[in-house]
């Protein structure tokens, strides 16, 4: 009876995340060095101020400041008027100085929320650092290589309130900041190339307890898979300790996505651990009222906006929205294409029109956009031609065989569609007296499937439209041949 009252406790998951993102500028944080995470050679974006060496000085980037801000502005952020930066001090081997130049009790952004379904996380500041190298440790030897060419890259971080309640919720909070960081322009955040890093504060607490119960921080998640799975492995391994009596120690973990478990990398560090006191090297920053109004007038149309305005002029589905917000330049096309369908046309038939380019572009021209990987200057295809595609396909004049081939060979060449129907003899054949001729043609040459047909197998009858849609190249309208396949069958 006592391990079925144990098992069947139930307990609360917190979750606090800490994102770091790196910022989308020329130079570095403190120095001019390029930033450029594409960078393969190592210690080639180096120089003496990003590397320590004695008597240099750092100079902070004005532009990765604002965009710190404009991050703290989109999510609701408190801007301050006043902040610092300050002195980080601990020792790891791609760390040059041995301290990093952060911030602790002045960060530029305090506050914020940023709505994850029907609820708000709340944040608790965004503020502004450098960031380290990076270790390599090649397989077999007794030792480790350095690459300082992203020690000083500009690094945001985002802290929440432990204000997270599931894996899930978790995640979701990732991508969606993921996307802010995209429409902003401030950071590219691809996660497999570090450049958008999340680790997680995770406490579990029996049910009608207050208390928050001993947080583990898991570090350095390095995919939205991981952060779902590492978080819900150690709300699993938590809770069992609890289950069995065990203290949950306070400690840091690593994440193994090859064993699927966390594992222990050190005691956690406190705040005064890292001995923070004010960068002497800088001065403290002050912004006007008017510098923090001219980044808000300055912000784009950002994800949640965009989902809402979506659904209200288009009507789109819910799915088809997350398509279009979630790969932005996408959203982008599909309006210019609405844009070039023209004037004058009633209600009904935009509706019709817009749900008819949707269609295309999510599913035909987006399944050769991944095929091809094609990008930026290689995409061949115009809104206007894409427009005048759909009005073909709208009036009739094409089938959708026909449209699906035209298509492809615009992705492949460019090119107007009314040209390449024309110049492939792809005109839509609309001439009854013609139709039924090739109708009757097919049913002299496939005797086995008419008779089939007749024994009540519908599936013949989609047999032989297939046969005509062959012969004609698609230039007959499915739904046209059926009509007159069935009319003739039945005559005879």
């Amino acid at each position: 009876m006592g391990q079925d009252t144990k098992a069947s406790m139930n307990y609360i998951p917190t979750i606090g995340l800490e994102i770091h993102a790196e910022l989308k500028t020329k130079s570095k944080m403190f120095c001019s060095c390029k930033n450029d995470p594409l960078e393969q050679h190592p210690n080639v974006n180096i120089c003496p101020i990003c590397m320590a060496h004695p008597g240099t000085l750092p100079v902070a980037n004005k532009d990765a400041i604002y965009k710190v801000m404009q991050v703290g502005l989109a999510l609701g952020c408190t801007i301050s008027e006043r902040s610092k930066f300050d002195r980080k001090n601990y020792f790891y081997p791609d760390l040059p100085k041995g301290y990093q130049i952060s911030q602790y009790d002045m960060p530029f952004c305090k506050g914020g929320k940023l709505k994850i379904g029907e609820r708000d996380v709340q944040i608790t500041r965004v503020h502004l650092e450098e960031d380290t190298g990076r270790l390599a440790h090649p397989v077999g030897a007794e030792y480790s290589l350095v690459d300082f060419n992203r020690a000083g890259v500009p690094l945001m971080e985002l802290v929440t309130e432990p204000d997270i309640t599931s894996a899930k919720e978790a995640s979701a909070f990732a991508q969606e900041l993921q996307l802010i960081l995209r429409y902003l322009g401030v950071s590219d955040a691809d996660m497999e190339r570090g450049q958008m890093r999340v680790e997680a504060n995770i406490s579990v607490r029996p049910e009608g307890q207050e208390k928050l119960g001993t947080k583990v921080e898991v570090k350095n998640l390095n995919s939205f898979r991981s952060v779902h799975d590492a978080i819900e492995f150690e709300i699993k391994r938590q809770t069992e300790a609890l289950d069995s009596r065990t203290k949950v120690i306070q400690v840091t973990m690593g994440w193994n996505s090859t064993t699927g478990a966390t594992f222990v990398q050190r005691e956690k560090e406190s705040a005064h651990d890292y001995r923070y006191f004010p960068e002497p090297d800088l001065p403290p920053l002050r912004f006007s009222k008017e510098q923090i109004r001219t980044l808000q007038v300055q912000l784009p149309e950002l994800p949640q906006a965009r989902r809402g305005r979506f659904q209200k002029e288009y009507r789109l589905s819910s799915n088809e929205i997350e398509v279009f917000v979630g790969q932005k330049d996408l959203g982008e096309y599909f309006e210019k294409v609405i844009s070039e369908l023209g004037p004058n046309l009633s209600k009904e038939r935009v509706h019709k029109l817009i749900k008819l380019s949707a269609n295309y572009i999510l599913s035909d021209l987006l399944g050769l956009l991944e095929k091809a990987s094609v990008v930026g200057e290689d995409f061949l295809i115009t809104p206007e031609n894409f427009a005048e595609l759909v009005l073909l396909i709208e009036e009739g004049k094409v089938s959708s065989a026909i449209a699906k081939t035209v298509l492809k060979e615009m992705f492949a060449k460019g090119g107007d569609p009314s040209h390449i129907i024309e110049d492939k003899g792809l005109t839509q054949v609309i001439d009854e007296k013609k139709i039924q001729s090739i109708a009757q043609e097919i049913i002299k040459k496939n005797s086995k499937a008419v008779e089939d047909y007749k024994k009540g197998k519908e599936n013949s009858l989609q047999f032989l439209v297939g046969q005509m849609m062959a012969q004609t190249k698609g230039t007959v309208s499915p739904d046209l041949a059926n009509q007159i396949l069935r009319t003739l069958l039945t005559i005879n």
